[in-house]
C-alpha cells in the first residue's frame, strides 16, 4: 500500500496515534504527529510512498505540541526515539521541521554510506552530483532537471556505497527557498508543491513532490558520473566549465557529514567517486540553458 492509497481519515487517525510507517529507500521510520497542521502535507507530498504498519524501522519521530504553553501558543518540538532534535517552533512550521529533522537522522546515523551534502539526479543510469553552498541555486536547478525527465536521488543526501561506489536513492520532496517557489511554479506549473512556510530560519520555505517515476525506482542504484559545482548569477550566460579533480574532491570532502568519521573508508570512497567522475563547474542564469549544458555531458 502507497500513503495515497489510505483515506484522509484514516491517515490522520493513525497519524495522531500509532503513526504511520514510511519507507524511503535504504530507510523506514514511523511518523506520528500530534501536531494536526502536519498531516494533509504529509499525505499530498509523500502520496506515492510505502506505507505499511508492519516491518522493521530505522527510528521513530514524534512531532507534538510543547506541553499546555504549545497549545496556548502553538509552539512545537520533534523527537526522534525520544530524544528532542532541534529546538521548538511554531506549529505552522510542523512540515520543514520535519523534513530537517528526516535529514538529520541520516547525517547523524547512516554511516554505512558516505553522506555528501548534494542534490542527485539521474539520466540512463548515470548520476550528476550537484554539490555547492547554500544560495547557490542548487535544489532550484534539481527541481528543474528533475520536471524536465530526470530521475530524483535526492535534493539534499548523496547516499555512496563504499562497497561499490553506486549511488541510492532516497526521492523525499525537493525543498524550495524564498525566490525558488516561485522560479518552479512557473518553470514547471504541473509541479505538485506543498504549502509555503514563512519566517523560517531559512526564509520563506515550500518543497516539491517528487516524481511518481523516481519514488517507484527508488531501489534503484545509480553510478556516479559527473560532479556540477553550480552557481546561480543572474544575467550571465551559461558557462560549464571542467575543474581538476583536486577541487571536486576539496568540495565533496568539505560537504561531507561523516567523511571524518568514516576515516580511511570515506577517503577510498570519495577519491574512487571523484576518479570515476568528470567534474565541472556551472555559472548559470537561464534553467534551460543549464539543463541542456547538463544534458550535453559525455
Amino acid at each position: 500500500m502507497i500513503v495515497s492509497e489510505v483515506a484522509p481519515e484514516h491517515f490522520d487517525a493513525l497519524l495522531g496515534t500509532s503513526g504511520i510507517r514510511i519507507e524511503t529507500g535504504p530507510f523506514a521510520f514511523r511518523i506520528t504527529s500530534l501536531v494536526p497542521e502536519l498531516a494533509a502535507p504529509l499525505r499530498l507530498l509523500y502520496a506515492d510512498f510505502p506505507a505499511t504498519q508492519e516491518g522493521f524501522i530505522d527510528f521513530h519521530l514524534v512531532l507534538r505540541p510543547l506541553g499546555l504553553l504549545g497549545l496556548v501558543r502553538g509552539g512545537a518540538e520533534i523527537l526522534i526515539d525520544g530524544r528532542r532534535v532541534f529546538g521548538t517552533f511554531p506549529r505552522r512550521a510542523a512540515l520543514p521541521h520535519t523534513e530537517w529533522a528526516l535529514n538529520w537522522w541520516v547525517y547523524c546515523h547512516a554511516h554505512r554510506f558516505l553522506i555528501v551534502h548534494a542534490a542527485v539526479v539521474d539520466r540512463a543510469g548515470q548520476a550528476v552530483l550537484l554539490s555547492a553552498p547554500p544560495g547557490s541555486g542548487k535544489s532550484t536547478l534539481c527541481a528543474a532537471l528533475v520536471a524536465r525527465g530526470w530521475r530524483l536521488l535526492s535534493d539534499e543526501l548523496a547516499l555512496i556505497r563504499p562497497e561499490d561506489g553506486r549511488l541510492r536513492a532516497i526521492a523525499r520532496p525537493i525543498s524550495l527557498k524564498n525566490e525558488s517557489i516561485e522560479v518552479m511554479t512557473r518553470f514547471a506549473p504541473e509541479s505538485v508543491i506543498g504549502p509555503k512556510t514563512k519566517n523560517t530560519q531559512k526564509g520563506t520555505v515550500a518543497h516539491l513532490r517528487a516524481p511518481t517515476d523516481s519514488v517507484s525506482r527508488i531501489d534503484e542504484t545509480s553510478k556516479p558520473r559527473w560532479i556540477v559545482i553550480p552557481k546561480y548569477q543572474s544575467g550571465t550566460s551559461t558557462q560549464l566549465t571542467p575543474v581538476p579533480k583536486a577541487r571536486a574532491f576539496m568540495e565533496l570532502a568539505l560537504n561531507a557529514f561523516n567523511y571524518r568519521i568514516m576515516g580511511a573508508q570515506g577517503f577510498e570512497t570519495l577519491a574512487d567517486t571523484i576518479e570515476a567522475c568528470g567534474c565541472y563547474e556551472l555559472v548559470y542564469s537561464d534553467l534551460d540553458e543549464a539543463i541542456a549544458a547538463l544534458a550535453d555531458l559525455q
